[in-house]
């Protein structure tokens, strides 16, 4: 079964224009088109009606001029002569019943034109009729001397015209009607296009502009300066949308980078288990601990992963009650890679539970201790307890701190204090930090009481407290 469109469609679509401006015209045209051919036809129509009413009027004006020579007082009845007679005469016939008292010279009594005018008399009132000869010819027909209403009447006088003139005149009004609307539809295309072409001038431009720019990096917009007021409306919206798109794609690259930024201690850890089981021969049960150890890196990263889509699609919900704070604040403590010459030190009550997921609380509490331990000299605390409702954790550190000056940048993506201070990050770990505790309703904020080290204050809803582990 041949499921093509047909070769019509085919040449239809081939036919009909593809750019705005083209459509626009040809809709315009089209409709130009249907109101001229209306237009003319019910001119020409009223046009020739009119002649032929003045056609009428002079052939009933003329009968009844001579209607006056006709004296029917008589019988027989008798056609008065008159000093016009021959100009009265011309194209007259005038019966009396089936009588014909007088006929133009130049039409023969058996003529066609003759035999029209003995029907019309015939009838006996005021008729007319056309007769389509050689040339058109109009008679009408005028009763004379009618006694009561009803009888026949005494004369009946018949008057001929030639109607040549006149449906010259109504052909002539049609050529030029004609004329005058192709020129119309001329001028109609050639406006159209010129004026949607110039309508269309700003979008042109628009198209132009948005070629060149980058939805990422440029601050250009559209605005509504110097436009109408529906492509300033559209400038506006196209606006809003790259707002959107840029908000979406600095969405996107600040999920990369805390991903990137996140999985790099993981990643640290497979890589340093893989150098130091390759060193050298190792034992099963070597092994068997770089499997395990390879085995929680791999499952910390996929936990990591998980939370930070979780929360980019906002679909993180938490649960109260389900995550006992000590035991991951313990695990954060226990992981590999704790540089040796730093003591860290978790304090708390075990019956602590906060109403987020362990996962989030992992993720929000971990970037503030690798922060910690990055910079501490001595020692690291942290520090866990409740207070009306909220679960506050605190991490402080015996480091430099933070300079004061900073403190408003701290939670600013790429941001750091000191760059060249030797110590490497990208400046994500806090920011993530705040985002993900705001995300399950809560806070971090940093605190320069604990100077000169460093300490920041985490606030989460509490949980429903479960059974000590």
């Amino acid at each position: 079964m041949n499921r093509g469109r047909s070769p019509r469609t085919t040449m239809i679509s081939r036919c009909w224009p593809h750019t705005l401006r083209g459509r626009l015209s040809l809709v315009a045209l089209t409709t130009a088109a249907l109101v001229m051919v209306i237009l003319t036809v019910v001119f020409n129509a009223i046009v020739r009606r009119h002649l032929q009413q003045q056609a009428d009027d002079e052939l009933r004006t003329r009968a009844a001029a001579v209607a006056a020579t006709v004296d029917t007082r008589h019988d027989p009845v008798r056609v008065l002569e008159t000093p016009d007679d021959a100009l009265l005469d011309t194209n007259v016939w005038i019966y009396a019943g089936t009588r014909l008292l007088e006929h133009p010279a130049t039409a023969p009594s058996g003529g066609a034109v003759t035999r029209t005018a003995a029907r019309l008399a015939a009838h006996g009132g005021k008729q007319c009729a056309v007769l389509e000869a050689d040339a058109p010819i109009r008679l009408c027909a005028e009763p004379v001397g009618a006694t009561r209403p009803g009888a026949p009447p005494a004369a009946v006088v018949v008057t001929a015209m030639d109607l040549g003139p006149y449906r010259a005149s109504a052909d002539t009004l049609l050529i030029a009607s004609l004329a005058l609307d192709g020129t119309v539809l001329v001028c109609t295309y050639v406006l159209t296009r010129l004026a949607v072409g110039r309508a269309l001038r700003p979008v042109t431009a628009m198209t132009d502009q948005a070629t060149q720019w980058s939805a990422v990096t440029s601050e250009q917009r559209f605005g509504g300066a110097d436009r109408p007021t529906e492509l300033a409306r559209l400038g506006t919206s196209l606006d809003e949308l790259l707002d959107r798109i840029r908000a979406v794609l600095r969405h996107e690259q600040q999920l990369t980078g805390e991903l990137s930024h996140e999985l790099r201690t993981p990643l640290a850890r497979i890589t340093a288990e893989l150098d130091w089981w390759q060193a050298r021969p190792r034992s099963t049960a070597d092994t068997r601990a770089t499997h395990s150890v390879i085995a929680d890196a791999a499952d910390s990263m996929r936990t990591i992963c998980d939370t930070l889509l979780d929360d980019a699609r906002a679909t993180g919900h938490t649960a109260p009650g389900t995550t006992d704070v000590m035991s991951v604040l313990r695990r954060l403590a226990d992981r590999p890679g704790i540089p040796g010459t730093v003591s860290l030190t978790v304090t708390g009550p075990d019956t602590l539970a906060a109403g987020v997921p362990a996962a989030l609380l992992e993720r929000i509490v971990g970037p503030l201790t690798d922060n910690a331990l990055r910079y501490a000299r001595t020692c690291v605390g942290i520090r866990a307890s409740q207070e009306l409702g909220w679960i506050r954790v605190e991490v402080v550190d015996d480091g430099p701190g933070v300079p004061p000056s900073f403190t408003t940048h701290l939670f600013q993506p790429g941001r750091r204090a000191d760059p060249a201070d030797g110590h490497v990050g990208a400046g994500l770990g806090l920011p993530l930090a705040r985002r993900l505790a705001r995300s399950a309703g809560g806070e971090v904020t940093y605190s320069a009481k604990y100077a000169p080290g460093a300490g920041f204050v985490v606030s989460l809803p509490a949980g429903c407290p479960g059974p000590a582990r």
